[in-house]
């Protein structure tokens, strides 16, 4: 007897000026399972996905939902089949409390008045039921990006759909919430819903998901299931060649400190706490030194301290040995630091500038971009902008003159990276910079940190990433609360150990 898909997507195809973001594909999705869609970035995911959400019309096929035909021209009408989404960006109105964010479009009112105390009672009912716990009154302004995480599943919950969506859940989630989200994806699918998972952590995929659908560049590759195959496998089917998943680099000679940081405090936005407390650390020409830690614990502050995006409260920074702790933001970019930072779309990217005038946002104004009188050297910054659109691969559906906008995260990342990398920075400052990469693009990313490194330059990193933390730094420093609490060498350490100062349950080591 022939299964009936909870949902099937046949012969999808979706075209954007200049792209064919989906060509031909069919996904079919079984009941309670979790499918993973996987794929490079730019590969057509999240396009594919917001087909099904009815964000996008397709041009051709068809969607069917346990064996009929239906027609999804908006949310609204996806919502109405039971279909939800949890998008990459979140879509959360900031000055509105958690409740009201999850209640939002479908308030329960009597006689034109909002009953908010019986939407209470079902939010704080799910919350307990999925292990998502949240703080119906707080701001979403206020809160982490993990809990505005667990406050957009709780938004696909209250309105009791059966057909989940999680469009790059765990890009922006620290290694313990990532553990929460994939018991809570285990749970709801043991309660018999559907779940569509875009990744591309195969780590991940392989912990979690049942089977795994495979796009590359718009095109549909095959479906394996996760007990039959393996990370090399799905590595290979996503970027079509083999992927090397360990970093190689040759010992580290460190040459004159290039970075020193003195007796370092910030001020927090968020509590009367300081959020970087007396911090000191040197950074070397030649060396990659890695910031570690739990987001949330002053790595954010302390790079906008570093960069000039926050005044120190105390303390001295010094680049060459040159004091820059109350110089511009420009003058220090001039100086020799590049910055890649943690949220590409809010301090990356001018979100409704070209790709090209993106590329040149820190250097529009040195002369071979800018001639007599003011003028833009438009040809200059568009064989700029082509040489490090091909040098990178960064895919657009029109080249330089794409608007960020409209570009896949992870295209957007790369875009910011070869801006920062191609400055040639005597300290670069890289800030998750492989966040919502796909293997291939990581890869990459990682040989040119350790170019960087390899010519004599100093990087200062900080990740989340627990692989990363372990293979790309030759020193690292693990912050807790605002203190740096110990310093390691990544051959001499692990995990574990790295996770109980993470925590704060040990402090003081120093084996570097």
């Amino acid at each position: 007897m022939e299964e009936t898909y909870a949902v099937e997507m046949l012969n999808i195809t979706k075209r954007f000026p200049g792209i064919i973001a989906n060509d031909n594909i069919t996904l079919q999705l079984k009941r309670g399972e979790i499918h993973a869609l996987l794929g490079e970035n730019g590969a057509g995911k999240s396009t594919l996905m917001s087909v099904l959400f009815g964000l996008y019309r397709p041009e051709e096929g068809t969607i069917r939902m346990n064996g009929k035909e239906v027609s999804i021209k908006n949310p609204n009408d996806a919502n109405a089949l039971g279909i939800g989404m949890v998008h990459q960006h979140f879509k959360l109105v900031e000055c509105f409390t958690v409740l009201d964010n999850i209640i939002m479009g479908v308030e329960p009112c009597k006689h034109g008045f909002l009953q908010k105390a019986e939407a209470r009672k079902k939010v704080v009912a799910l919350s307990e039921k999925y292990g998502l716990m949240v703080d119906p009154d707080a701001y979403v302004r206020d809160i982490t990006v993990g809990m505005q995480q667990r406050t957009e599943i709780l938004k696909m919950l209250y309105r009791d759909n059966e057909i989940l969506i999680f469009d790059e859940p765990t890009a922006v989630l620290t290694p313990q919430e990532i553990g929460e989200l994939m018991e809570i994806m285990r749970n709801l699918a043991a309660e018999g819903k559907s779940i569509l998972f875009i990744s591309h952590k195969l780590n991940e995929i392989m912990a979690v998901a049942n089977r795994c659908s495979v796009l590359r560049k718009g095109k549909y590759i095959g479906t394996v299931n996760i007990a039959d195959t393996s990370r090399e496998e799905l590595s290979h089917m996503m970027v079509g060649r083999d992927v090397q998943f360990e970093v190689t680099k040759k010992p580290v000679e460190p040459g004159k400190v290039i970075l020193q940081v003195e007796n370092m405090t910030v001020a927090s936005k968020l509590h009367q706490n300081k959020a970087v407390k007396n911090v000191s650390f040197q950074v070397r020409a030649g060396e990659i030194v890695c910031i570690a830690g739990i987001d949330g614990n002053g790595q954010t502050e302390l790079v906008y301290g570093l960069t000039g995006l926050e005044p120190l409260e105390s303390g001295r920074i010094l680049l060459e040995e040159q004091d820059i702790t109350r110089t511009s933001i420009r003058r220090r970019s001039a100086m020799g630091i590049s910055h890649i930072p943690e949220d590409r779309q809010k301090h990356g990217l001018v979100l409704d500038f070209s790709l090209e005038d993106n590329l040149v946002l820190q250097r529009y104004f040195e002369p071979q971009f800018t001639g007599k009188g003011g003028f833009l050297k438009r040809r200059n910054i568009r064989e700029y902008a082509n040489h490090l659109i091909e040098q990178y691969d960064v895919r657009s559906g029109q080249g330089p003159v794409t608007a960020a906008r409209s570009m896949s995260g992870g295209n957007q990342q790369k875009a910011i990276v070869a801006r920062e990398i191609d400055k040639d920075p005597e300290l670069l400052v890289a800030v998750q910079p492989t966040r919502g990469l796909d293997v291939g693009a990581i890869e990459y990313i990682h040989r040119q940190i350790v170019a960087e490194r390899d010519a004599g330059k100093a990087v200062l990193l900080v990740s989340l990433e627990l692989d990363e933390v372990m293979s790309v730094p030759d020193r690292i420093l693990v912050m807790c609360e605002g203190e740096i609490v110990g310093e390691f060498d990544p051959k001499k350490t692990n995990v574990q150990e790295l996770g109980l100062y993470m925590a704060g349950a040990k402090r003081g080591a120093e084996q570097a």
